[in-house]
């Protein structure tokens, strides 16, 4: 089994920070929000954005997969009693030559394989697309 260690910390009123490794990231823990960070639901879909891309450079090598560019997009849905997200839809925007054929087993295996995925699979609605870029 993996282990990930993540700590974070009050800065002020406006903000906190969470480090892992030698990474450092402002969080907006703002009542009022602030632009310049990400509040804990954008970091909820940011982190199954950064899943997939991730997956995505984990499968091509073995699919031998022609990518030139992925793009993911991201919408959650949050409802406010009890607060929870409630669905999460993403599309998958990739630039390459490939069939469509293989851009769906692309989709599957980012579906099968994503630790961040599959669990939030579990715990919410999640749907989503990938498509080729320009189409």
């Amino acid at each position: 089994m993996q282990e990930y260690r993540v700590t974070a910390r009050r800065i002020d009123s406006h903000g906190s920070e969470a480090a892992t490794k030698e990474a450092r990231l402002t969080l907006d823990t703002d009542i009022g929000g602030r632009p310049d960070a990400f509040n804990p639901a954008e970091l909820l879909l940011a982190s199954l954005a950064a899943c997939i891309l991730k997956g995505t450079e984990r499968v091509i090598p073995m699919l031998k997969f022609d990518l030139r560019g992925i793009e993911v997009s991201l919408h959650g849905l949050r409802q406010d009693s009890p607060p929870k997200m409630v669905r999460i839809a993403y599309e998958i925007v990739v630039d390459s030559d490939e069939t469509d054929q293989r851009l769906d087993l692309l989709h599957r295996n980012l579906q099968k394989y994503g630790t961040i995925y599959n669990t939030l699979a579990g715990a919410a609605e999640l749907s989503g697309s990938i498509r080729r870029k320009g189409v």
